[in-house]
């Protein structure tokens, strides 16, 4: 008898990451996270950019990246949990990453460096660890 392997939780979400333009990735992360976390995480002040992007304008320096990752993330947690929970988790103190802040580190870290660990936080939060 064959055995098939699960796939990783977070693949379709990377998947629609790189796949949606980037004013549906901006609706979808605020429909989960609301605009001003939307807006917390591009590093901007006014979320009234937020709104300007789902409705086709520039973003503009390092952003997009940061919004389409925050996206892949929160599409995977939203898999298994309410907006809610993936809110908790996003801006919560989480023992996997050091005591860090998921969202802080979205929007402060380097992602090359920071994309990992999250990934990996919110894969173990998934499998329940």
């Amino acid at each position: 008898m064959a055995v098939m392997a699960m796939p990783r939780p977070d693949l379709a979400a990377h998947r629609e990451s790189l796949r949606l333009p980037t004013t549906e990735i901006v609706s979808r992360l605020v429909e989960i996270l609301g605009r001003k976390l939307t807006a917390y995480i591009a590093k901007v002040k006014d979320v009234r950019a937020v709104d300007r992007w789902m409705a086709g304008g520039e973003i503009y320096g390092d952003a997009e990246q940061r919004l389409r990752f925050a996206f892949q993330v929160a599409r995977t947690l939203r898999e298994q949990d309410t907006a809610a929970v993936v809110q908790a988790w996003m801006t919560g103190v989480n023992p996997e990453l050091g005591d860090r802040v998921p969202l802080r580190l979205m929007r402060e870290g380097d992602l090359h460096v920071v994309a990992p660990e999250i990934l990996r936080a919110a894969r173990a939060f998934l499998a329940g660890g």
